[in-house]
């Protein structure tokens, strides 16, 4: 039996588009955005540092028409658009110093991508390394409860921030959901933790205005009791904040932009990378191929790993293991992954499969805030393989 059986509380982190690290990843794949818009072939990788009314972008670009591209004027608006538009922030779109350290990718990576074993459909891995996908019965987005609804809650502030509903909050925040499983699935909420930036108000009223907001956004669930417990700025007065409060990078939130430490994680980021990084592309099609499993039916939960070596577009391997709740023994959902012609993992297939080079109704911009899975937007949350999967498994 798996251990995910037995009664446990979890608890899963957001953070808001205004937490340092979070602008980082935003500017760094709004650049992203850019270059596909340009050309689509573009090979992107894309650091961003900020502190103190200071944004750094440094890393590697090949793009044509990159001279074309105002990475400096993409910087200021996304700042902007966060929310970062007062002086007394000391991180404001106007006023901050940009400095720019993008170069052109290494050839000598370039090479390995670029011809594989020498056709299209062969390219190889942009990267060694192992991705990992999961899917869950826990919620409708198949996905597991405590980072859902922590990434709700934060979605949610923005907006009442934003049109001026709470109008004494500022942009960075944190949201930590506690869920109580039973049998392995999602019985309740045990507590809520919110750390909100804001303007010099009393905290009582913080206080009072966020507990009363988290039970409003959260009743519909039905997992709120009446001694659920609330920890609004649970340290007091938290005024300073964003990337004056603390410096931030791209890529430092990988829990965050997955599944809230739920199921296993390869270490790599995603944001500010093209789809030929396989840290990014393949993690999205590992959560593609989970999420048609479970919404299948041959699963509850499933956890997929893929392994690549630069250079290389053959999978090194695929994991399938689907935590003790399977219909099917692990080994034989795995032979009908590497044997049906269901899913394929080669990196140039993938990324035409989901249509990564050329993003329709979404941007990788998009992706950076508030996870990147569990959206109906992205083409990795499809589940258009259920039915050739229940054929596959004779269900």
């Amino acid at each position: 039996m798996s251990k995910l059986n037995v009664d446990h509380i979890f608890t899963s982190e957001s953070v808001s588009e205004g937490h340092p690290d979070k602008v980082c990843d935003l500017i760094s794949d709004a650049v992203l955005d850019a270059c596909l818009e340009k050309d689509e072939n573009s090979r992107v990788a894309c650091e961003t540092l900020v502190t103190t009314d200071l944004v750094v972008n440094a890393g590697e670009i090949t793009c044509k028409g990159m001279q074309d591209i105002d990475t400096e004027a993409i910087a200021r608006k996304v700042v902007r658009d966060i929310g970062y538009d007062r002086e007394e922030y000391l991180f404001c779109a106007d006023t901050f110093e940009y400095i720019n350290r993008l170069h052109e990718q290494s050839p000598d990576i370039a090479q390995g991508v670029d011809e594989g074993t020498g056709t299209d459909t062969e390219q190889g891995a942009g990267d060694q390394g192992m991705m990992f996908g999961y899917a869950s019965k826990a919620t409708p987005e198949l996905m597991p409860a405590p980072i859902i609804y922590s990434h709700r809650l934060l979605d949610r502030l923005a907006k009442v921030r934003k049109d001026g509903t709470i109008p004494y909050l500022r942009p960075d925040s944190k949201a930590q959901v506690s869920v109580m499983h039973k049998n392995g699935r999602p019985d309740h909420i045990t507590s809520i933790v919110i750390s909100h930036q804001t303007d010099d108000v009393p905290l009582e009223q913080i206080r009072r205005d966020l507990v009363a907001f988290c039970q409003e956004v959260l009743e519909p669930t039905g997992m709120l009791r009446k001694d659920t417990e609330y920890y609004i700025n649970p340290t007091g007065k938290f005024v300073i904040g964003g990337p004056h409060g603390d410096a931030g990078v791209t890529g430092r939130k990988i829990i965050v932009d997955t599944y809230g430490g739920v199921g296993c994680h390869g270490g790599g980021a995603f944001s500010g990378k093209d789809p030929t990084k396989v840290d990014r592309s393949a993690a999205y099609y590992s959560r593609y191929v989970a999420k048609n499993i479970v919404a299948a039916g041959l699963a509850e939960r499933c956890e997929i790993q893929v392994a690549y070596a630069i250079g290389i577009s053959k999978p090194l391997s695929i994991n399938v293991h689907t935590l003790g709740t399977g219909v099917r023994e692990d080994e034989e959902i795995q032979e009908i992954l590497e044997q049906s012609g269901i899913f394929d993992f080669r990196p140039a297939s993938l990324i035409r499969e989901l249509g990564l080079r050329k993003p329709q109704g979404w941007k990788y911009h998009d992706t950076a805030k508030y996870g990147h899975f569990g959206d109906e937007r992205f083409p990795w949350e499809r589940t258009d393989k259920v039915d050739a999967l229940r054929k596959a498994a004779k269900l």
